[in-house]
């Protein structure tokens, strides 16, 4: 079956070379890439013009306003019957490819979820890889959604569910799943698919992510139980904490937060430790502090953003 990798981009000039050359490096190479240049105003399109000319299998097109329409763009354009989508400021490993279409080629999928590992470049950049993303052994195949930078599904999927929801700009990728989900199709993990990202590279950066990530959520009806149980734990914490100056309560209100904030750090601290060991004691600890803070940002952009995404919808 022929393959279609493809990808939709806007202003990475500095880092589409390094996409293109992780593709070109695929053991199974694809039989076409096409990149869909959404609006940049740097030179994207010409890196990509530069390499088309050396590649005859790389195809640029234009068009889209946001992600999703980018997407669904570069996917008109390819004919493949099976589309491999990522996105640009990562990188492919080289099995990549072959990893995430096996499963359709061997006819026992429709779409395909392959993941995603940090490649951090600071020590903050650590702490929210090890914070926020999970290993493959910790997903459950069942469950798992797949991202838009790393699937695959035959294109015919596509045309039965009628593409990614060009009214998101964010979420689109687990709204196409959920449609592809309804209609029957068939759906694998290939946990040693990965692509490599970099982590946000500040506190600040990853806020307005996360902002932005809820805000898609709210515009797309995801997962109401899980932010409604956000809100409320943290309605809890702050009456927990307007308690404390009660005599009676300090110690056990202390204790309960000290044992709540364990909890909540586990998985992370779990996935940092052995990450550390190499970091002189000082860059050690500093790395270990961040967990909480990024844990703790991250929770209050999904309730600011997420507030905004309802608030917009009603």
């Amino acid at each position: 079956m022929k393959i279609s990798l493809i990808c939709t981009v806007r202003d990475e000039a500095d880092n589409i070379g390094a996409l293109l050359d992780s593709m070109l490096a695929q053991t199974r190479p694809p039989d076409e890439i096409v990149v869909n240049d959404n609006l940049s105003r740097d030179a994207t399109p010409q890196v990509v013009r530069e390499y088309a000319a050396r590649e005859p299998r790389i195809k640029l097109v234009s068009g889209g306003h946001n992600i999703p329409s980018g997407r669904n763009n570069a996917i008109r354009h390819a004919s493949g019957q099976i589309v491999a989508c990522t996105d640009a400021g990562l990188t492919l490993e080289p099995t990549w490819l072959a990893e995430l279409v096996q499963p359709i080629e061997a006819g026992r999928a429709d779409q395909v979820g392959g993941f995603f590992v940090p490649a951090p470049q600071s020590l903050f950049e650590l702490a929210l890889g090890a914070t926020n993303f999970r290993h493959p052994e910790e997903i459950e195949p069942a469950k798992f959604l797949p991202f838009g930078n790393s699937m695959a599904f035959r294109k015919e999927v596509w045309v039965a569910v009628g593409g990614f929801p060009e009214w998101l700009s964010h979420s689109e990728d687990l709204v196409f799943d959920q449609a592809i989900e309804r209609a029957g199709f068939r759906r694998a993990f290939a946990p040693t698919a990965l692509v490599r990202f970099r982590p946000r590279e500040s506190l600040g950066a990853f806020y307005r992510q996360y902002v932005n990530y809820a805000r898609g959520d709210a515009r797309a009806g995801l997962w109401p139980m899980r932010h409604a149980i956000r809100y409320g734990t943290y309605v809890a914490l702050l009456l927990l904490l307007l308690g404390l100056g009660w005599r009676k309560t300090r110690m056990a209100a202390a204790l309960l937060l000290l044992a709540g904030l364990a909890a909540y750090t586990r998985a992370p601290y779990r996935r940092l430790w052995p990450q550390t060991r190499h970091l002189p004691p000082l860059q050690r600890l500093y790395t270990l502090a961040l967990v909480p803070l990024i844990r703790i940002t991250g929770d209050v952009g999904k309730m600011v953003g997420y507030a905004s995404g309802f608030k917009r919808e009603t």
